[in-house]
């Protein structure tokens, strides 16, 4: 007992209100930094995982209704061809002449051939050896006994080709089957659906694939992956079943992947687009370490400064110490400025804590600013819009979308380098602000499509503002360029819809038919 009552008083002089305050200081100080950075990391990791995914799901469904529109179009390809051929399909010059203008008119198929009673009576390009020939193909099997329009299965050709044949039955006047016109798409070959997937852009280990009710491969970055039969993936089996959903997933290669993902209806096949969680949490990294890089010389400062005139600062220091434990509170500030340091050293202190405050959270502010903005355009991103589209939607604010997106945008790329593509994406940025009044939102929502929000304007006033955009746009001289196009879809709410999603969904189809007939135009949606 003696023993430990004189080292008890030993250690008395240690515990003295200065290393008490510096130790409290200390401590609060650094679990409060620990804390506020993990607590930011976790919230900005989470934003951007969900944001990730919800852009993958709508890429997703938009490539899946660009596929979809494809297969659409080549059906009705194939079926003008079948009404032409039904009114003398015993003209061998015209069911010659009909395969080569298919075949060559829109580069939908990489063959087309014409069956009529069980034989093959015209190909394109020409095989001889085929002509009076019965094929034996699942495609050619399936068309001959279903007797309608149809999209196959893939399948391997006698060549090795791996094959999707699209069909249309044949009839003549009195409704009796004749045979098919087809035409093939060669999976493994360039096709039309490799160049409709192939020209939107990957970045940072980004890709999509497009599987078949099968699970077999049919569209892949890696060609030597076409064709192999997926099994045990969760996401593959939801897409195929029709499903429309988002999902972090383990990819072939072992790495944690956001996926999203939407069918395409038509086909039943399903398309997954998806990017890399390492990717897409490492601009948040960088960040992070930064902030702790700028921040630790303040901090250190600070530890200074208290260890340096900690037994002058007796009450203004217990009461700096006690707001140390809430510097990631927003009123942290006014807090600390409260405080009456009445001697030089207690002020110091205190400026060098609120100098650490607001750099924290001036760093906070670098964090949420940069998840919430374009990089290369310094508008808002999907997510920030979303946002400010919810507090209008709250307010009852009525608004008008105006989606924007450059047409042929791709051949800027092709023609003079991905430099120059941003530049122009910059350029038609800034057009767009110069023209937008205060309340306006400018967003950059993928690659060349924008979208314009007007409040309170309906769509007759949001259409005269379209047109002054796309007519400004239109005159504008980009340095190397020269000038662009483009077009424009409009939609409003609660005009249109009083569901946002909706809205949006009025404002793409407008922006499609816009781009269907002849872009450099102005459309409004249809209210339905």
């Amino acid at each position: 007992m003696l023993w430990n009552a004189a080292l008890l008083y030993k250690l008395l002089p240690a515990l003295n209100l200065r290393f008490l305050i510096l130790l409290l200081a200390f401590s609060a100080a650094l679990s409060t930094l620990v804390g506020s950075f993990y607590s930011t990391y976790q919230v900005q990791k989470e934003q951007l995982t969900s944001y990730t995914l919800k852009s993958n799901l709508a890429y997703a469904q938009k490539l899946a209704s660009a596929t979809d529109n494809f297969l659409k179009s080549a059906l009705q390809q194939l079926e003008y061809s079948a009404k032409i051929i039904e009114q003398s399909p015993n003209n061998s010059k015209l069911l010659n002449d009909e395969a080569i203008r298919l075949n060559h008119q829109t580069d939908s198929f990489n063959s087309v051939v014409i069956n009529l009673h069980g034989v093959v009576a015209a190909t394109s390009p020409h095989f001889e050896s085929l002509i009076g020939q019965q094929i034996q193909s699942p495609g050619a099997i399936e068309a001959l006994k279903e007797k309608r329009p149809l999209i196959s299965e893939p399948y391997l050709s006698a060549a090795d080709n791996l094959i999707v044949f699209i069909s249309h039955p044949l009839f003549d006047s009195e409704d009796k089957y004749l045979g098919y016109i087809g035409g093939s798409l060669y999976l493994k070959e360039k096709n039309i659906l490799n160049a409709l997937l192939e020209q939107h852009y990957y970045k940072g280990g980004s890709y999509l694939y497009v599987v078949s009710s099968n699970k077999r491969i049919l569209y892949h970055p890696e060609p030597a992956r076409i064709g192999n039969v997926i099994a045990n993936n969760a996401v593959i089996d939801a897409v195929i079943g029709g499903e429309i959903g988002t999902s972090t997933v383990i990819n072939s290669l072992n790495k944690p992947m956001l996926a999203g993902y939407a069918p395409i209806t038509l086909s039943k096949w399903g398309i997954v687009a998806q990017r890399p969680l390492e990717s897409t949490l490492s601009s948040l990294d960088t960040l992070t370490i930064e902030v702790i890089e700028q921040t630790i010389p303040m901090a250190l400062v600070t530890f200074i400064f208290i260890g340096l005139f900690a037994h002058f600062i007796a009450r203004p220091l217990k009461r700096l110490a006690d707001n140390a434990n809430t510097l990631d509170d927003p009123k942290s500030l006014e807090k600390l400025k409260s405080v009456k340091s009445w001697y030089f050293e207690s002020q110091k202190l205190k400026l060098a804590m609120l100098r650490e405050v607001t750099l924290l959270q001036a760093q906070i502010g670098v964090l949420r600013h940069d998840s919430q903005t374009d990089p290369l355009t310094d508008t808002h991103n999907r997510r920030s819009l979303n946002g400010l589209l919810n507090q209008l939607m709250l307010k009852q604010t009525p608004f008008a979308i105006l989606e924007i997106d450059i047409d042929f945008f791709k051949r800027v790329n092709d023609t003079f380098g991905h430099d120059k593509g941003d530049e122009t994406l910059v350029s038609l940025t800034n057009i767009i602000k110069k023209l937008s009044r205060r309340d306006d939102i400018v967003s950059r929502i993928g690659g060349e499509e924008f979208v314009l929000v007007l409040p309170n304007e309906n769509s007759q006033s949001a259409y005269k503002i379209a047109e002054r955009l796309r007519k400004t746009v239109e005159s504008t001289e980009i340095n190397t360029i020269g000038t662009i196009t483009i077009s424009i879809g409009i939609a409003t709410w609660p005009e249109h819809s009083t569901d946002i999603a909706q809205v949006y969904k009025c404002a793409d189809k407008a922006l499609y038919h816009a781009k269907e007939h002849g872009r450099n135009r102005c459309v409004v949606a249809d209210i339905s």
